[in-house]
């Protein structure tokens, strides 16, 4: 018997430690509010980060360790123009269409927050009409660059209809351009370590 207000005690205490581990739990919530859309893409975009990584890192030691010499990048992506062959200058279009791409939907992000709908969504198809031209000459990079210019299509289209308006809410905006500033910096990366190295 003596042990039954021993387990009844300890049943108070416990459920008291978890009241004080979820107002805890709130109180940070309520400090550092991130939304979950934006969080989850911030995870995913860090898992992606490593695996980019680790491509990277795979093609730095296998072009290290090799003895024979690779293609000159500089010649690889050269085009003739008037009669003058240009090193890198196919690259360096490309690598200015996606830098552009960036500041579009940076507009975008911009005229969301403003619930300009109009605007969004053609700044938004407009970043995903420069992923598409870029798009023809990349090979793992354009398969995240197809996936951005799809998910910005369908987010475009969908704060053109007014989607987001009657939710009030145009964070998805934000969240995809998220995604494609990341695309843009990666390829950063890509375009220093494959192209200029």
């Amino acid at each position: 018997m003596a042990s039954r207000p021993n387990a009844s005690a300890h049943a108070v205490a416990s459920n008291g430690r978890w009241r004080g581990i979820v107002t805890d739990w709130s109180s940070d919530r309520e400090a550092f509010k991130v939304p979950w859309g934006k969080a989850m893409m911030w995870i995913f975009l860090v898992s992606d980060t490593f695996i980019f990584s680790c491509f990277l890192i795979s093609y730095m030691t296998v072009r290290i360790s090799t003895v024979d010499p690779w293609p000159n990048p500089s010649e690889v992506f050269a085009l003739t123009i008037g009669g003058e062959k240009i090193p890198l200058i196919l690259i360096a279009i490309m690598t200015f269409i996606l830098i552009s791409s960036s500041g579009t939907m940076a507009m975008a992000v911009n005229f969301g927050y403003r619930r300009d709908r109009r605007k969004t969504a053609a700044l938004m198809l407009a970043t995903a009409a420069f992923g598409a031209t870029f798009v023809m000459i990349t090979g793992f990079h354009g398969l995240h660059v197809t996936a951005g210019v799809i998910y910005l299509s369908i987010v475009a289209t969908k704060v053109l209809k007014g989607h987001y308006e009657r939710r009030g809410n145009y964070e998805i905006v934000e969240i995809t351009g998220l995604y494609w500033h990341f695309v843009d910096l990666v390829w950063v990366f890509i375009f220093a370590l494959f192209y200029l190295w």
